[in-house]
């Protein structure tokens, strides 16, 4: 005799949240791709959405009524993939570029650094200058406040202080934050030389 065969369960349907059946709002504003919008029950609407081979996709959960747009799941997912890479592409993640300086740093090295830390700001990075001290040098703390001072006037075309230098155990040093739109405007210097013509050139005959 052969064993009687054993029923399978049937296959749960995955119920996605804020699609078809996920959606709990009992009336929806329901927009169609041939562009008409009506306001109707959520249960009419997927069933509307359905007979056109389509999904019911809650798209603005907290309007009143919530708004329910009927397209392909597969195509709404690849949309919002789509949005979220550019938005991150778009996002600047600002960062804090530290400099080292000595109290004696000598002034081609100053100004190697400080070229360095108007770039950091032009790229809308922030800055934290730190002025080191070895041994004995710690006693001659207004060294390295003088050294800060200065940087600070020299980047003040560029950036703000962050509160005053701080002294933290044998280090001093200050936070620069870039100045809003000086990016852009870094941007334009550029532009301006690009359509400027080339030294020697021969003028425009006028007409």
């Amino acid at each position: 005799m052969f064993a009687g065969r054993t029923s399978l369960p049937p296959r749960k349907v995955r119920i996605r949240e804020n699609v078809n059946e996920g959606i709990r709002a009992r009336e929806v504003r329901a927009v169609f791709p041939d562009g008409t919008v009506e306001i109707m029950p959520t249960a009419a609407a997927i069933r509307k959405a359905q007979e056109m081979g389509l999904d019911l996709i809650l798209v603005a959960p907290t309007a009143e009524p919530p708004v329910a747009k009927a397209m392909d799941w597969g195509q709404w997912q690849y949309e919002q993939k789509k949005k979220q890479q550019e938005a991150k592409k778009k996002q600047h993640v600002i960062q804090v570029k530290e400099l080292k300086f000595r109290p004696n740093t000598d002034e081609h090295d100053y100004q190697f650094k400080k070229n360095h830390a108007i770039r950091f700001l032009q790229e809308g990075n922030r800055v934290k200058a730190v002025v080191q001290f070895r041994g004995r040098e710690i006693a001659h703390v207004e060294l390295g406040q003088r050294l800060l001072e200065r940087l600070a006037q020299d980047l003040a075309s560029y950036g703000t202080v962050e509160g005053q230098p701080r002294l933290e155990g044998r280090n001093i040093h200050i936070v620069v934050a870039p100045l809003k739109g000086h990016k852009e405007k870094a941007k334009q210097p550029a532009a301006s030389a690009a359509s400027k013509p080339p030294e020697g050139s021969a003028p425009a005959a006028e007409s």
